[in-house]
């Protein structure tokens, strides 16, 4: 808390706001290119949220421990416990690695864009999402499960009739969860070149196009602003 730091701050602060020069935010090019990024960064996080979401349903089943013993009335096979195993190492696996990390090595296998960007937001969250709906599953009460078991239904009647009606709710709203927070990650994993407003944000730092990093700021906070107000109706659609 120096004068100094106090003088850098002020500057800093003028620069964002364009006092005695130029604004970005104010020009019409610099507007629309900085729109198709935000829309860029919207593709991203929905790609993210959809890979993730695909990989959840594939493997989240076999990931409830109620489902591994078999106290559900599907699964309890030997090869349902190592199965349980091995998919919660990767849920732990994947969740681990932060989403920086994840996008700074897929950088290396694609070429710079929001599709590398989309699959390290994916990866990190799929662990993550996995464990919560694995959680879902394992606290079903079990007297409704048992209830169709006794009335004849098999695994797959159980299964599509009893068990996932139980918890689709909780894995939508999970999802919503997620994708929320996917959006603000997205300028993260944009500095090692995974596009969207991250990256040109990192290159307007760079290049000290101080009112250029505000316009992107504002679209950022409209982008999440947004996805507020769509997760919060989705949310009362399914309640």
């Amino acid at each position: 808390f120096s004068y100094e730091n106090y003088n850098y701050a002020k500057d800093f602060l003028k620069n964002l706001l364009g006092i005695n020069q130029s604004k970005a935010y104010l020009n019409i090019s610099y507007i629309k290119d900085a729109l198709l990024l935000t829309y860029d960064t919207l593709k991203m996080s929905i790609l993210a949220i959809g890979f993730a979401s695909i990989l959840v349903f594939i493997t989240v089943f076999p990931a409830a421990h109620n489902v591994a013993s078999g106290a559900l009335g599907i699964g309890g096979r030997w090869y349902n416990k190592l199965l349980f195993s091995v998919i919660r190492i990767f849920y732990i696996f994947s969740r681990a690695i932060p989403e920086l990390i994840w996008a700074m090595i897929i950088i290396f296998i694609f070429k710079p864009g929001i599709l590398p960007g989309a699959i390290a937001l994916a990866l990190h969250n799929f662990g993550i999402l996995g464990k919560l709906c694995a959680e879902s599953i394992e606290d079903l009460k079990l007297d409704p499960i048992k209830n169709l078991s006794t009335t004849g239904a098999n695994s797959i009647e159980q299964l599509f009739y009893g068990i996932i009606p139980s918890i689709m709710k909780k894995f939508i709203t999970y999802i919503i969860y997620r994708w929320e927070v996917i959006l603000r990650t997205t300028i993260v994993v944009g500095f090692v070149g995974a596009g969207g407003l991250g990256q040109e944000f990192k290159l307007s730092m760079s290049f000290f196009h101080y009112t250029k990093v505000t316009l992107l700021l504002l679209c950022y906070i409209v982008l999440v602003w947004l996805a507020d107000i769509i997760s919060d109706r989705i949310r009362e659609f399914i309640i």
